[in-house]
């Protein structure tokens, strides 16, 4: 006797797997369900979340033997064609991707020199002002580092409300700031000053300090912490 499928959109709303997602969060999510949200439904008598419980199976519930998988060998099973088999196959190679990056020793800073050898590379030598922020954890390793603003030799403008924004969302427990001077003068300008003084009065009120600002050239850099005007 033929079963008759009860699709997704009849389910309550905890069940339905993007709604759950959105709910609850996303690690109570299964295995199936999230690949359920990837191929976005199933056939006529399977739901998405049934055929991504299938296609499990048939891995022994192995989602590193589900990377393996080709389209052809995805397609095979109903309810999955080509452009559903390409949307496992590239999030699969994404968690890939991750993994090997999350791997990777996250740069750890120890003093102003640190933040300067990481940045200056990337802006000592340019011929305009870039800002940046660097995002720490709470063993003050580098958890992701961002450009806020890009100007002319005169300065930039910076956002505060990004700066934080980034940051809580990178789940950072403190921020160091960073920009260069094409110029390759190794002094902090009154601008300079007050836009730490601002962003680092806003760090206090989310419990999110800023640890310093490094003014970045070709051959060195100011610290504001070591030069005790922080």
């Amino acid at each position: 006797m033929e079963t008759t499928n009860f699709p997704i959109k009849h389910w309550s709303e905890d069940d339905k797997p993007r709604e759950k997602l959105m709910l609850k969060g996303k690690s109570v999510l299964s295995d199936a369900e999230l690949i359920a949200i990837l191929i976005g439904s199933g056939s006529r008598n399977e739901s998405a979340v049934d055929l991504s419980k299938r296609i499990l199976a048939s891995v022994d519930n192995n989602l590193n033997a589900l990377g393996k998988l080709s389209i052809g060998q995805l397609m095979i099973f109903k309810g999955i064609g080509e452009a559903k088999a390409i949307s496992i196959i590239a999030a699969m190679e994404l968690g890939r991707r991750r993994r090997s990056e999350e791997v990777v020793e996250l740069t750890k800073i120890t003093s102003s020199k640190a933040v300067f050898e990481v940045m200056q590379p990337i802006i000592g030598e340019l011929s305009h002002e870039e800002f940046w922020v660097l995002f720490l954890n709470n063993s003050n390793k580098i958890l992701f580092k961002t450009q806020l603003s890009k100007g002319g030799m005169t300065g930039t403008v910076v956002d505060t409300r990004i700066v934080f924004k980034i940051a809580l969302e990178q789940n950072a427990t403190s921020i160091i700031l960073a920009h260069n001077h094409p110029s390759g003068k190794l002094q902090a300008s009154d601008a300079d000053i007050q836009i730490t003084k601002k962003i680092k009065v806003a760090g206090q009120q989310l419990d999110i300090p800023v640890l310093d600002h490094i003014i970045i050239t070709e051959r060195g850099y100011y610290s504001f912490v070591d030069e005790g005007i922080f």
